[in-house]
C-alpha cells in the first residue's frame, strides 16, 4: 500500500514538472516571436503605454502561473500525506520553499518581481539629494536638473550637499531660475568632512565621493526617504516612476540600488586586482533609493563605520569611494538591499553589460556617464546617448518654468511677485517693452568656468569688469594678453551659446591657462540687451577692493594693471572717494600695431591712425576728459562732471550699481557717472593710462536706436524718470542735472 502511494506520488511529481517546463517553453517561444528577450527585466511592463503584445504575453504568463499553482497545491497535499505515513518532514520543507517560488539558499526578501505598479500622488513632494563641489560639478548638476524638470509632474525638493563654491553658484541659479514648485535646501559639506576624512580614497571625486554615506546625519531628521543621484546622471523619464519603487521595498529593505554593470567587483580585470567585498557583481551607487527613517533605526552610521574600519585594515583605501563601503555593508547584510532593474542606472563606462538593460529607446530610464571619459566612452549606442545628453545640455532652461496645474505655489514666491509686477504694467504704454525688460529676472550661472580666489588679496588690487555677447567673443584672448590681473565678465547667451563658449574657452591656450578670469552667464530672455544688468552681475561678483569698469571692445594699454594698482596706492584712494578716469581712444583699423607707451600713442594720434574716442560721433561723451591737457600731463588732474559725460573709470567695488532701467543702447553709462557725481566722487584723470577701442560691426540695439523714433522717445522718457528718482534720493544736490538737461 505504501509502495503504491509512493509510486503515484512520483508519477504526479513527474507530470507536474513536465507541465511546468512545457508551459514556460510556450511563454519563451511566444515572447521570441515578438523579438523580446526574457533576459530583460519584466518590469518594462510597468510603463503606462504598454503595447498589445506585452499585454497578451502578460495574460499568458498569468494563466500558466495559475495552472502551476494548482499543480503545486496538489503536489504539496500529496507530499503531506506521504510525509504523515513515513513520519518524515524533509520533503514537506522542500515543498514549502518550492511553493514560494524560491530556490534553496535564495533570500526571498530581495526578489525584484513586478507586483502591481505603485503610484505617486498628484502634487506629492519628491525629495532628491545630490552631492556637488566645485565649478565643473555645478555645471553637471544643471544638466541633470534640466533632464529631471523636463519629465517631472510633481513638486520637487532638491537637497544639495555643497562646498562654498557650488552653493554660491547653484543658490544664485535657482533663485534666478524661479521654476514653480521647486524647493532647494543647501547643506555645508565642510560640516561633514570630519565624518569621512579618516577614510583614504583613491577615487577622483576625493572626499566628496564619500559624502553620501553621511546623508542620514546630514539631511533633516523628519525626512523619511530620498533619491540620491550622482551629478553625471541624465533622466529619460519622470523621476516619480523611480520614487514609486519605494513602495516595493520589503520591511527589511532600506537601500535601492542597481547591480554594477562592469566586472570590477568580480576581481578579474587585471592580475592581482583586488576589489572590496561585494555581493556578486556588486552595486553601483550613482542612483540610490534611501529609506532614511529605517536606516537611522538600524544604526546605519555605526554600521558603515564599523564595516569601513574592518575592511580598511586589509584594503588600506577605497578605490570607488562610497560605493566600496556600501557594497561591503550589503555583502555583510544582503537583506538590506532592494535590487532595482538595471534600466534605472544604465552605466556607460567601457566594457559594461549596459546593453543588456534596454532593447528599445522607450526602455531607457536613467543614463549614467560613470566613466572618467564621460562622453568619449566606448558603447555601441554612445552616439544616441550623447545626443540625448546634449539635448538637455543645450536646452533652453527658461522653457522649464512650467506650472504644475493643481499644485499650489508659495503665495509670496519671487515668481508670483514678478508676475504681479508684470500684470501691473500698462500694455498700452508706448514704452511697455522697455519696462517689461527692466522687471525681467534672468537666469544667472556664476563662475561658469574654474576660478581661483586669491587667499589674501592686495588692498589695492583691481579687477577688470566688462560684459559681452557671442558676437564679441573674439576679444577675450586679446584682453587677456593685455591685462594680467583678475577679470570679471558677464556673458549674455542662450544655453546652446553657453556650451559653444565653453568649448571655445577650453580649446583656447590663452583662456584655458588663466584661472583669474570669472565668467558669469546671464541667459537670454526678452528683446533688449540688458547691458546694465550684465555690468552689475560682473561688478557684484568681482572679488578685489577696486574695479576697472570698461567695455569688452576696448584693449587696455600693456601694463595698465600694475599702473592702476600703483596709482591707487599713491593717491591713497582707500581714504578718499574718487573715480580714476582712463582716457579712451579708438582706431578704425582692424589690424593695429598697438602703442607700447604714451609717446607712441601721441605719435599715432598726430598721424591720424588713432582718434579720441567718438570725437566725430559723440564728442560730449568724453570731451570733459580734456585730451589737450592729458597730452602734457604728468600727474593726475581733476575734471568736473558735464552732461552726457561717460568715461571709463576705476572705483571701489562698493560703488553705486548701474541703473537697470536702461537696456539696449543709450544712457547706460551716462546715468552711472551722474550718480557717482551725485555721491560726490572726485573725477581724476590718470596721466599715463589709456585704452583703445577696436572696430566692430554695429550692434543690433544701436541699429534700433538709429532707425526707431519710438525707441528714442522711450529713452527720453526713461531719462526724465531717472532724473526724478535722482532728485528724490539726493535732494537739492541733484537739481543741477535737471537744469543741465533742460539747457541742452
Amino acid at each position: 500500500m505504501l509502495r503504491s502511494r509512493r509510486g503515484k506520488l512520483k508519477l504526479l511529481l513527474a507530470i507536474a514538472v513536465l507541465v511546468i517546463l512545457l508551459s514556460w517553453l510556450c511563454v519563451f517561444v511566444g515572447s521570441s516571436e515578438y523579438g523580446r528577450s526574457l533576459l530583460l527585466s519584466p518590469c518594462f511592463g510597468d510603463q503606462p503605454s504598454q503595447d498589445l503584445e506585452r499585454e497578451a504575453l502578460a495574460s499568458q504568463v498569468r494563466k500558466v502561473e495559475e495552472e502551476n499553482l494548482q499543480l503545486r497545491l496538489r503536489l504539496s497535499q500529496a507530499q503531506g500525506q506521504a510525509g504523515a505515513v513515513d513520519g518524515r518532514d524533509g520533503s514537506q520543507q522542500w515543498a514549502a520553499s518550492f511553493e514560494d517560488g524560491d530556490t534553496p539558499g535564495d533570500d526571498r526578501s530581495n526578489r525584484t518581481g513586478c507586483p502591481k505598479q505603485q503610484t505617486v500622488q498628484k502634487c506629492e513632494l519628491l525629495h532628491v539629494a545630490i552631492v556637488c563641489a566645485g565649478h565643473n560639478a555645478s555645471r553637471d548638476v544643471v544638466t541633470l536638473v534640466k533632464s529631471i524638470l523636463f519629465h517631472r509632474k510633481n513638486p520637487l525638493h532638491f537637497h544639495l550637499i555643497t562646498d562654498s563654491v557650488a552653493q554660491q553658484i547653484l543658490q544664485t541659479l535657482f533663485q534666478s531660475w524661479m521654476v514653480p514648485s521647486i524647493h532647494v535646501s543647501f547643506y555645508n559639506a565642510d560640516d561633514l568632512k570630519a565624518e569621512v576624512s579618516w577614510i583614504p580614497n583613491k577615487h577622483y571625486s576625493g572626499i566628496y565621493g564619500l559624502m553620501k554615506l553621511t546623508l542620514t546625519k546630514a539631511l533633516p531628521s523628519n525626512l523619511s526617504k530620498v533619491i540620491v543621484l550622482d551629478t553625471d546622471i541624465t533622466f529619460a523619464t519622470d523621476i516619480a516612476e523611480l520614487w514609486a519603487v519605494f513602495g516595493k521595498f520589503s520591511d527589511k529593505q532600506v537601500i535601492g540600488l542597481v547591480e554594477n554593470q562592469s566586472d570590477w567587483y568580480l576581481g578579474n580585470l587585471w592580475k592581482n586586482h583586488r576589489p572590496w567585498p561585494a555581493l556578486g557583481r556588486g552595486f553601483n551607487t550613482g542612483v540610490i533609493l534611501l529609506l532614511l527613517e529605517r536606516l537611522r533605526q538600524i544604526g546605519w552610521e555605526q554600521m558603515w563605520r564599523l564595516t569601513a574600519e574592518r575592511e580598511l585594515m586589509s584594503m588600506l583605501s577605497t578605490s570607488l569611494a562610497d560605493q566600496d563601503i556600501f557594497n561591503a555593508v550589503i555583502k555583510q547584510s544582503p537583506v538590506l538591499v532592494y535590487k532595482l532593474p538595471c534600466f534605472w542606472n544604465v552605466q556607460l563606462s567601457d566594457h559594461t553589460l549596459s546593453e543588456q538593460c534596454y532593447s528599445e529607446v522607450s526602455d531607457l530610464k536613467v543614463i549614467h556617464w560613470n566613466s572618467p571619459k564621460k562622453l568619449r566612452v566606448k558603447n555601441k549606442h554612445v552616439e544616441f546617448f550623447r545626443n540625448l545628453y546634449l539635448t538637455f545640455l543645450e536646452y533652453d532652461g527658461n522653457l522649464l518654468r512650467r506650472e504644475l496645474f493643481g499644485c499650489a505655489n508659495l503665495p509670496s514666491s519671487p515668481r508670483n511677485q514678478l508676475q504681479e509686477a508684470l500684470e501691473d504694467l500698462d500694455e498700452d504704454d508706448p514704452c511697455y517693452d522697455f519696462r517689461r525688460q527692466h522687471l525681467m529676472l534672468h537666469r544667472i550661472h556664476l563662475f561658469f568656468l574654474q576660478y581661483e580666489v586669491l587667499a589674501s588679496p592686495d588692498p589695492a588690487d583691481v579687477t577688470l569688469v566688462a560684459q559681452l555677447s557671442m558676437d564679441r567673443l573674439q576679444m577675450l584672448e586679446a584682453i587677456c594678453k593685455h591685462w594680467a590681473g583678475p577679470i570679471s565678465l558677464a556673458l549674455y547667451m542662450s544655453d546652446a551659446e553657453a556650451q559653444q563658449f565653453l568649448r571655445y574657452a577650453q580649446g583656447s591656450e590663452v583662456l584655458s591657462s588663466r584661472r583669474n578670469v570669472a565668467y558669469h552667464i546671464v541667459y537670454k530672455e526678452g528683446q533688449f540687451y540688458p547691458v546694465n544688468l550684465l555690468r552689475n552681475v560682473a561688478l557684484t561678483n568681482a572679488e578685489t577692493p577696486y574695479v576697472f569698469l570698461t567695455d569688452i571692445d576696448f584693449l587696455p594699454m600693456y601694463g595698465l594693471y600694475d599702473y592702476l594698482r600703483n596709482s591707487i596706492r599713491q593717491l591713497e584712494l582707500p581714504q578718499r572717494k574718487a573715480a580714476l578716469i582712463v582716457p579712451a581712444f579708438e582706431t578704425l583699423r582692424y589690424r593695429l600695431a598697438f602703442p607700447k607707451s604714451k609717446a607712441e600713442l601721441l605719435s599715432m594720434l598726430d598721424m591720424g591712425s588713432l582718434y579720441t574716442f567718438r570725437y566725430h560721433v559723440w564728442p560730449k561723451g568724453h570731451a570733459p576728459t580734456d585730451y589737450a591737457k592729458w597730452r602734457t600731463a604728468t600727474v593726475p588732474y581733476r575734471v568736473e562732471w558735464q552732461p552726457d559725460f561717460e568715461p571709463y573709470v576705476v572705483v571701489r567695488r562698493d560703488c553705486p550699481q548701474y541703473d537697470q532701467r536702461f537696456v539696449g543702447f543709450g544712457w547706460n553709462k551716462v546715468s552711472h557717472i551722474m550718480e557717482l557725481d551725485a555721491q560726490e566722487y572726485e573725477l581724476l584723470v590718470l596721466p599715463n593710462a589709456f585704452m583703445i577701442h577696436m572696430p566692430h560691426a554695429p550692434s543690433f540695439d544701436i541699429s534700433k536706436f538709429r532707425l526707431s523714433a519710438g525707441y528714442r522717445d522711450c529713452l527720453q522718457t526713461l531719462r526724465e524718470e531717472f532724473h526724478q528718482d535722482l532728485s528724490r534720493r539726493y535732494g537739492a544736490a541733484a537739481l543741477k542735472y535737471l537744469t543741465a538737461e533742460r539747457s541742452l
